[in-house]
């Protein structure tokens, strides 16, 4: 099997930083890098983690979308909480708005020292990509 390789660049989503790629679609899969809740202009939104993590997803749809493929198709997620304890009830509250509670994917969650412009989550996103 020969593997394939594909950088997306999603214009209407979240400029990455440049050492990075928004995703990269490779052998059926898409790879979303992590996102933090920043706005259009790159600013990280106000309200804490919840309106953090509805940010940081909503921009994980616009490179899905881009990208062929929506959030239903996504198979693993990674969640990174910089306070888990304080964060982690209400950012499962907000998750649960974009993935419902069935027919969920496999997800981690972990607690890290600190993120990106001292952001409260950062969430990844592998996702099947529709032949």
């Amino acid at each position: 099997m020969t593997a394939s390789k594909k950088v997306v660049s999603v214009a209407n989503a979240l400029a990455p930083l440049p050492v990075f790629s928004q995703a990269v679609i490779s052998n059926g899969f898409i790879y979303v890098s992590g996102n933090i809740g920043c706005d259009k202009n790159s600013k990280l939104v106000e309200g804490g983690v919840e309106a953090e993590t509805r940010a940081a997803l909503e921009n994980i749809i616009k490179v899905l979308e881009g990208a062929g493929t929506k959030l239903a198709n996504a198979v693993k997620i990674n969640v990174y909480l910089v306070d888990f304890d304080r964060d982690f009830a209400n950012m499962n509250e907000v998750y649960k708005e974009f993935f419902g509670t069935e027919n969920l994917p496999a997800r981690t969650c972990v607690g890290v020292a600190k993120l990106p412009f001292n952001a409260n989550v950062e969430i990844e996103c592998i996702a099947a990509v529709p032949q």
